[in-house]
């Protein structure tokens, strides 16, 4: 694995973790980070070996949203320099080959609750907090929230928490389905690593094609997905992960997945 300074990526097993490693700064984001967030990405897509990430935060929070002292040079194009330092991590989170689990440890504000949002699996400790900083700085919610937020908990609810910046506690947020779990400090991470290795131990290639039809349903009508459907799974019939399955629940016995 490379060597970072911003964050730490591991591997134990088929599982990665990926932890946001500035926490004299509550993890927030800077360029540098998330260049290296996207290396460390494109270290699990090259590593057949890796079968599921989870990515957390460092010290008392998952991210305090961005580094407002990192900035882009004056001259540059904002819109081109944050397509390539913050939309290409964050895409290939939502692309990633390997189901991803969000372990939010503890705030989760402005540009880190983005990030939060991104990942397939959100899990959350019970001094979570998730905070739409952005209207107190006169600013509007960006890095996809706008698209992520009102999808997972419905228009006025984002709006609320959009327009007014108050915090959503952890508990709130899985009563909305923003969350998947609330659990204690000290069993977040346990929870995550063991959600972590079952998925690993899945069918990798259905997982992360699961997870596109659901993010992809959104653009079609009924039939239209209905059509796509068939059309995914006529290629995963073809996928050893599927032959194997199937001889399995013949044969009575456990799957051996391999992500093929």
């Amino acid at each position: 694995m490379s060597e970072f300074k911003s964050i730490l990526f591991e591997s134990t097993g088929p599982v990665s973790v990926l932890t946001l490693n500035r926490p004299e700064t509550l993890n927030a984001l800077t360029f540098d980070m998330m260049r290296e967030v996207q290396d460390a990405l494109t270290q699990v897509e090259a590593d057949r070996n890796i079968r599921a990430l989870i990515i957390t935060g460092a010290g008392r929070g998952f991210c305090s949203g961005q580094d407002l002292r990192s900035r882009a040079a004056p001259d540059a194009d904002l819109i081109q320099v944050y397509m390539a330092s913050f939309f290409r991590p964050i895409m290939g989170i939502r692309r990633c080959r390997v189901p991803v689990i969000m372990a939010i440890n503890g705030v989760a504000a402005g540009a880190g609750f983005s990030l939060a949002l991104a990942g397939d699996v959100v899990l959350a400790s019970r001094s979570a907090k998730f905070i739409q900083l952005f209207s107190g700085v006169g600013l509007i919610p960006d890095l996809g929230s706008t698209y992520l937020l009102p999808r997972a908990i419905g228009r006025a609810r984002a709006l609320k928490m959009m327009l007014t910046g108050e915090p959503l506690s952890a508990e709130v947020a899985h009563s909305w389905g923003l969350v998947a779990e609330c659990l204690e400090d000290d069993r977040l991470l346990p929870t995550a690593h063991a959600l972590a290795s079952k998925l690993a131990a899945g069918p990798t290639r259905a997982l992360a094609a699961t997870r596109m039809m659901v993010d992809e349903g959104d653009s079609r009508d009924f039939e239209g997905q209905f059509r796509r459907e068939l059309e995914v799974q006529q290629e995963m019939r073809a996928s050893r992960d599927a032959r194997e399955g199937v001889a399995a629940f013949v044969e009575k016995r456990r799957p051996i997945f391999r992500g093929e």
